[in-house]
């Protein structure tokens, strides 16, 4: 039935792609709002809230079972009213409520249930449920109708358990230490990391393996202060089995959200902007560390995937791509060999399903049935050195090769029809995708990459801020709307510092600096430190989250804590640092309790304890000369760098933001570069091998 013969719900004038797609369910929703709130205070109703994203495989699933379900609508309508947020719309209502979800089952997910009185207070919690109960997973009809018996019988004792979970949930953002964070919470992260390691396959545990690419980053950092071979060696093997499994998109390129398996073969198929920003810059990185340029030919695959298919005009990077399409998951994605040989010439066919492990019957099975599928997922058992080996053929003849055929096998896959696209623009995740191009940038010395965070950034700063100039979240279809949480502000901050250390343009790091101060008045937290998700000013839920714990993408306190320590040495305000020391203290408990769990912060830990450095680059104009020094500068890992350019022209302002670098006179013909170490200074120098010599 198309959407023309049916009636539409109280979602049809949203912008998010998720509710949209929720707009013609017979289930009565409502997105989150007052509306919904006043109707079941009036009715007398619970609410039945469900949270869940776009491209959500098991959303879909459930949305297909029962919301479009008329038996379980008319149940659903009887009982509840029904309330839709998109997570990534709302991530501060969908942060307490999966934190509700993980208190009352102990583990949490998408699609997020969440069953709560009309005042916002939940008495019931679980993920995905069935439209009948089968295996002793309730099924949502039944959970129903217990749920309104139980509304009008035990209205008492929910509510009575209701006010516990709420008065628990507001217990656990009150957690704070006593003194700062040491090495040690280092070290015990990297021997948590050691005795989950994969030698074999690379990751850590089992299955399903997630890329969570700021452990790896950390662990080179961790090698890096230490010298300790062993974290290196990880996250080469790590990523290297990564780009050679399944979960790369060895066609399209990008990376798939995780591996359902120990050898990163069989991934779950979405493709997120998160995702891709963060690996780029965890490849770019380990290139650095070891000057592998297969590393470094990962992070321009994964952009090119990035500037081709997520990316809108206005410059602006979309959010997701979906697993499924035509209703199958990885569709898009797989072949049989029938098709590869109709496809390409014999050589080619050959050469393809030898290199990429297909197979007549197909390489991996329904997870149902355990049969095979016919069709096949392309990946690599080693690398293209070894496989050349192996059949005696030039490695940069077989490299050609396989680029000609994927060029043709790309260009027939377009013809299919394509996963659905979440084209909504997050200010956060661009964030990251803008630090990353940024990174790679100036590693890379790649202009494309450059203007591309440039273009990025513009948009980000003249379409997503209101008239106080504070930042917008999401913006779709013509509309930028709903108030900035902290990831917003930190992953944008982040950003505009990247941006300044590829470009020295000192625009973006006073805008930096603007929204570091914005961040501070609206978010710190005065009385136990750091910053809460949302500002004070933002609606009133049931408590104001602080998270720390680096999930699939790292804590907006995390990041933070990195933003003020790189501000202060840029700036020489003390004040940076004296905040990023609270945050240190109040969080110690939480990073020594989980040290793993909270990578981003260790990095920033690194840097404060260990060995960092300040550059200033002292010049009338940039020239060839200094343009060397900064590439040769940029091919290096010395992850714990900041670095200021100083020119005539910028000279003003660029004392304005940082003032003592007043002291450090331009002189004509003879530019200079001053590195300063662990709060001491060496003399300035014009030979940049005596400047890499200090700074390794």
């Amino acid at each position: 039935m198309n959407n023309e013969s049916r009636k539409a719900n109280h979602l049809i004038n949203e912008k998010s792609p998720y509710l949209l797609q929720h707009a013609y369910n017979p289930v009565d929703w409502y997105p989150w709002g007052e509306e919904a709130f006043e109707k079941a205070r009036r009715e007398n109703k619970p609410i039945f809230l469900s949270i869940g994203y776009s491209t959500c495989h098991w959303c879909h699933v459930m949305e297909h079972e029962s919301f479009e379900d008329s038996t379980v609508a008319e149940e659903m309508n009887k009982t509840f009213i029904s309330i839709k947020v998109d997570r990534e719309e709302r991530p501060d209502i969908d942060n307490i409520y999966m934190s509700v979800c993980q208190l009352l089952t102990g583990s949490g997910g998408w699609p997020l249930t969440i069953i709560m009185t009309p005042k916002k207070k939940p008495f019931f919690a679980g993920t995905y449920f069935p439209k009948e109960t089968r295996f002793g997973r309730i099924g949502i009809i039944e959970l129903t109708q217990k749920i309104a018996e139980s509304w009008i019988v035990e209205r008492d004792k929910i509510n009575s358990s209701a006010e516990q979970i709420v008065e628990a949930i507001k217990n656990q953002q009150n957690i704070s230490g006593n003194s700062e964070i040491t090495e040690e919470a280092m070290n015990n992260a990297f021997e948590q990391f050691k005795s989950r390691f994969d030698s074999q396959f690379g990751g850590f545990g089992s299955s399903p393996k997630f890329p969570s690419p700021h452990n790896l980053t950390f662990l080179l950092r961790y090698w890096k202060h230490t010298g300790n071979l062993d974290a290196l060696k990880m996250v080469k093997k790590t990523i290297s089995s990564m780009r050679l499994g399944g979960i790369f998109d060895h066609i399209g390129f990008g990376f798939h959200r995780y591996s359902t398996d120990r050898e990163w073969f069989l991934p779950h198929f979405e493709k997120m902007l998160y995702d891709q920003a963060m690996l780029t810059s965890a490849y770019i990185e380990t290139y650095q560390a070891t000057q592998n340029e297969e590393y470094a030919l990962v992070a321009r695959e994964i952009i090119e995937y990035v500037l081709r298919d997520m990316t809108s005009s206005e410059g602006g990077f979309y959010s997701a791509e979906d697993a499924d399409s035509e209703g199958i998951e990885g569709k898009f994605y797989v072949w049989s060999i029938d098709e590869i040989r109709k496809i390409l010439n014999e050589k080619e066919a050959q050469l393809f399903i030898t290199t990429y492990n297909l197979e007549q019957d197909g390489n991996f099975s329904e997870e149902a049935t355990k049969i095979k599928t016919g069709e096949n997922i392309p990946h690599l058992k080693s690398n293209l050195h070894d496989i050349a080996k192996r059949i005696v053929l030039n490695q940069s003849e077989l490299e050609r090769r396989l680029e000609t055929i994927r060029q043709k096998l790309f260009a027939e896959r377009e013809k299919r029809i394509h996963p659905y696209k979440d084209d909504k623009i997050l200010t956060d995740w661009n964030g990251l995708m803008i630090a990353s191009l940024a990174k790679t940038a100036r590693v890379l010395n790649n202009d494309k990459f450059k203007n591309a965070a440039i273009k990025a950034m513009e948009f980000i700063l003249t379409k997503m801020k209101d008239s106080n100039n504070r930042l917008l979240h999401r913006y779709r279809d013509g509309e930028f709307s709903i108030q900035a949480t902290l990831d917003d502000y930190a992953f944008v901050i982040w950003a505009l510092l990247e941006l300044y250390e590829t470009t020295f343009n000192t625009s973006y790091l006073k805008t930096a600096i603007e929204f570091q101060n914005i961040q501070n008045k609206y978010f710190w937290d005065e009385e136990n430190f750091g910053y809460f998700l949302t500002a004070n000013d933002a609606e009133k839920l049931l408590t104001r989250s602080k998270e720390l714990y680096d999930g699939a993408i790292p804590s907006g306190n995390s990041v933070s804590f990195n933003n003020l320590l790189k501000l202060g040495k840029l700036t020489a305000n003390s004040n940076y640092e004296n905040l990023a020391s609270k945050m240190s203290i109040s969080f110690s408990e939480i990073v020594n309790r989980a040290p793993s769990g909270t990578t981003m912060m260790l990095q920033g830990i690194n840097f404060a304890q260990g060995n960092s450095s300040e550059i200033i680059i002292v010049v009338e104009e940039e020239n060839t000369i200094t343009n060397d020094w900064l590439q040769k500068l940029n091919r290096e890992f010395i992850s714990n760098k900041v670095v200021l350019l100083k020119t005539k022209q910028n000279q003003n302002e660029l004392s304005e933001i940082a003032p003592f670098t007043k002291d450090y006179e331009i002189e004509s013909g003879k530019p200079l570069i001053y590195v300063c170490k662990n709060y001491s200074c060496n003399l300035p120098t014009s030979d940049i091998k005596k400047a890499l010599e200090m700074l390794n």
